[in-house]
C-alpha cells in the first residue's frame, strides 16, 4: 500500500534561555508570553489541517509548544526523544557569546564533519542526524496516510530539513543548503512511497514560514 504522509515540522516557541542568549541543548527553559502567544498563533495558523497525530521531543519546551498548537483539540501527542535537541554536554547554560570565538564553537557552526564535540563531552552532528532521521523513520514506519505535526528545535529541524532536501549531514550548514529555523515557524515537508518500496522520498513545500505571526 502506497505511503502519503505530510509532516509539518515547527520550532518550538521562544524560551527565557533564548532570550538571556544560553545554550539550550538538552537543558530546558519556560516558554516566554511571546513564545506561548506565538504557538497560539500557529495552532490558530493550522486549526484546519486534520491531523492523525503529534509528536514532540521530550523537552518540556517543545511538549508546551505542541500543547499550545492543538489547544482544545482531540489529537494524540508523542514523545520521541530522537526529536531532542543537538546536545551540547557541558556548553549547556552558558552564554552564546562566551563560546562564539572559541575555535570549536566555529568548528561546529561552519565544520560539521571536523566536530567531535571534543571540548564539551556533547553530541557529533553525525549522532544528531542519526537520531533524528530514525525517528522520523519511526514515525513513518507507524502511519500509512496523513497530517502530522512534529514538534522540535533549531539544530534537529535544520538537519532534517536539509537531509530532507538532498544534503548530508557534512554539508548541510554549507551556504544554501540549510537556513536557521525561527521560532514557531511552520516547516512543510510530503513523504511518498509507492507500494514495494523499502523507502519512499521527501519533498520540501515550505522552510521557515512565519506569516501566521505578523
Amino acid at each position: 500500500m502506497q505511503k502519503e504522509l505530510t509532516f509539518y515540522l515547527v520550532r518550538h516557541g521562544r524560551t527565557i534561555w533564548n532570550e538571556q542568549g544560553l545554550m539550550q541543548g538538552s537543558g530546558n527553559s519556560d516558554l516566554t508570553e511571546e513564545g506561548i502567544k506565538n504557538a497560539k498563533l500557529t495552532g490558530k495558523a493550522l486549526r484546519d489541517i486534520p491531523f492523525v497525530a503529534a509528536y514532540s521531543s521530550c523537552l518540556q519546551r517543545t511538549i508546551d509548544t505542541a500543547n499550545h498548537i492543538l489547544g482544545e483539540r482531540k489529537i494524540p501527542l508523542f514523545q520521541h526523544n530522537g526529536l531532542n535537541e543537538h546536545h551540547f554536554g557541558n556548553w549547556e547554560g552558558l552564554k552564546v557569546d562566551s563560546l562564539r570565538e572559541t575555535a570549536e564553537f566555529q568548528q561546529m557552526l561552519t565544520c560539521p564533519a571536523k566536530y567531535k564535540a571534543l571540548s564539551n563531552g556533547g553530541e557529533t552532528w553525525g549522532q544528531l542526524a542519526e537520531r533524528a532521521m530514525n525517528a522520523i523513520k519511526d514515525i513513518i514506519q507507524i502511519h500509512q496516510q496523513g497530517n502530522f505535526l512534529i514538534v522540535s528545535h533549531g539544530h534537529t529541524l535544520r538537519i532534517l530539513l536539509a537531509l530532507f532536501g538532498g544534503a548530508t549531514w557534512q554539508n548541510h550548514r554549507e551556504e544554501g543548503r540549510s537556513v536557521s529555523l525561527l521560532n514557531t515557524s511552520v516547516n512543510i515537508v510530503r513523504y511518498h512511497q509507492k507500494s514495494g518500496e523499502n523507502f519512499g522520498r521527501f519533498v520540501v513545500e515550505k522552510v521557515n514560514d512565519i506569516s501566521h505571526l505578523k
